[in-house]
């Protein structure tokens, strides 16, 4: 991004010229502040400035990519706009086929990030960068990335050895992206996203091992 170099010397990217010129021209005060905080988070958008993306590019290494219908998320910039400070599991209630038909049904205006098989395959319906409509809670869906599950909440065999491995590399390497604490404050479950009426991923789910799997985890940091 182009740069601008100030009477004091201080350089200043295309993006802050572009923020703070808009901001000032919307007054002073709460409505300043509250369009400054906007455009900050929307400012890609302004003509001639394009994020990079490729299509079928994933975040995670060695998952499948299959699109989700673009009613069920919305372009967002994160980490950049929307700090990224939650992983959020979820049980779909049925199959990974399950899964995947209805995130790409438009009528459906929800998706997860990614899809776990009970073998441990993953597929990546919407980009990281990209706000998900999984946690039914704004706030949520902003700073968090989905991961839902096959299976039932109700039936424990749903929950094999492949899956839960599968989903803590996959949780593991999302925290280490996003420099997220690997604890039970940082991973949660559906049910306890504030205001949801979900209850998976249900008792069933095994906390005391997926957390530890997570933990153990060794990443190579990369840039994000």
């Amino acid at each position: 991004m182009s740069e601008t170099t100030t009477g004091g010397g201080r350089r200043v990217s295309r993006r802050t010229l572009l923020i703070g010129g808009s901001a000032a021209g919307l007054g002073a005060g709460v409505a300043a502040y509250a369009a400054r905080d906007e455009l900050a988070r929307m400012w890609w958008r302004l003509p001639g400035i394009d994020k990079p993306r490729k299509a079928g590019a994933v975040d995670q290494p060695g998952v499948e990519w299959i699109a989700a219908s673009g009613a069920n998320w919305r372009w967002a910039d994160r980490p950049d706009d929307y700090a990224i400070d939650r992983v959020v599991i979820h049980v779909v209630q049925g199959s990974f086929d399950d899964a995947v038909r209805v995130f790409k049904d438009p009528g459906h205006r929800a998706a997860a990030h990614y899809v776990v098989r009970r073998d441990g395959h993953i597929a990546q319906m919407v980009r990281e960068l990209d706000v998900a409509f999984h946690a039914g809670n704004r706030s949520y869906n902003e700073r968090s990335i989905g991961i839902e599950h096959e299976g039932f909440v109700s039936e424990p065999s749903s929950f094999t050895d492949a899956m839960y491995r599968a989903s803590a590399r996959l949780t593991a390497s999302i925290c280490e992206r996003y420099d997220i604490p690997r604890d039970r404050e940082h991973i949660v479950g559906h049910v306890e996203v504030p205001g949801t009426d979900h209850t998976d991923p249900g008792r069933h789910w095994d906390w005391d091992r997926y957390i530890p799997l997570v933990r153990a985890v060794r990443v190579a940091r990369t840039a994000k």
